[in-house]
């Protein structure tokens, strides 16, 4: 297995979730969360940005979806963390312009170790089939608290909402493939003037 890679439980009241990464992956994603359409996406994050992804969540959906959505949001963020683990040699920064038909998302990154998001979709519609669109925001939010990467993610143009939605999470997945990505030449160096991240 991959140096970078991370297994990651986190169990509460309201939700059991175990997640598995590795960032120099094939692509490759098994992701048993009980919401559909998440998994849909969080496979786009996968293929697109090459990395080795299986969830595992058991979550109170028979109130909702938020805790488990923003729970896997935090979960993955840990296992990025910690596979990341000092980042020497990666890029760090990631940035990607995803069009789906009529949509055009935008997604910037910094593992920064600073944590921050900048989130702006307007979805016409309030759910795409059961998911309800205003949880996108809740899994952002706990992804760059916990993986600590200032993100900045703007949907450009859309007006159907599944669209808006697949586009921002294969633009995700092709700015955390570039941000992750080793620079040969600084395999050793820590991509910042102070020194640490």
């Amino acid at each position: 297995m991959s140096k970078r890679s991370a297994n990651i439980q986190r169990n509460t009241q309201e939700t059991q979730i175990a997640i598995q990464i590795n960032l120099d992956g094939d692509g490759k994603s098994n992701l048993n969360t009980g919401i559909p359409f998440l998994e849909h996406m969080l496979e786009q994050v996968a293929r697109h940005g090459i990395i080795d992804l299986e969830i595992n969540a058991k979550g109170d959906l028979h109130i909702d979806a938020h805790h488990t959505v923003e729970d896997i949001g935090i979960t993955l963020g840990q296992a990025f963390h910690k596979a990341l683990g000092d980042k020497k040699g990666i890029c760090r920064y990631g940035h990607a312009y995803v069009p789906l038909d009529e949509s055009l998302s935008r997604v910037v990154l910094d593992f920064s170790g600073r944590p921050g998001l900048e989130f702006h979709a307007d979805f016409p519609t309030a759910k795409i089939g059961e998911f309800e669109t205003c949880l996108f925001n809740e899994f952002f939010q706990g992804f760059a608290n916990h993986a600590l990467v200032t993100m900045h993610i703007d949907n450009l143009r859309g007006q159907n909402s599944h669209h808006i939605a697949e586009s921002i999470f294969k633009a995700f997945g092709r700015a955390i493939r570039m941000a992750v990505t080793q620079e040969p030449r600084m395999l050793n160096t820590i991509p910042s003037t102070k020194g640490c991240l």
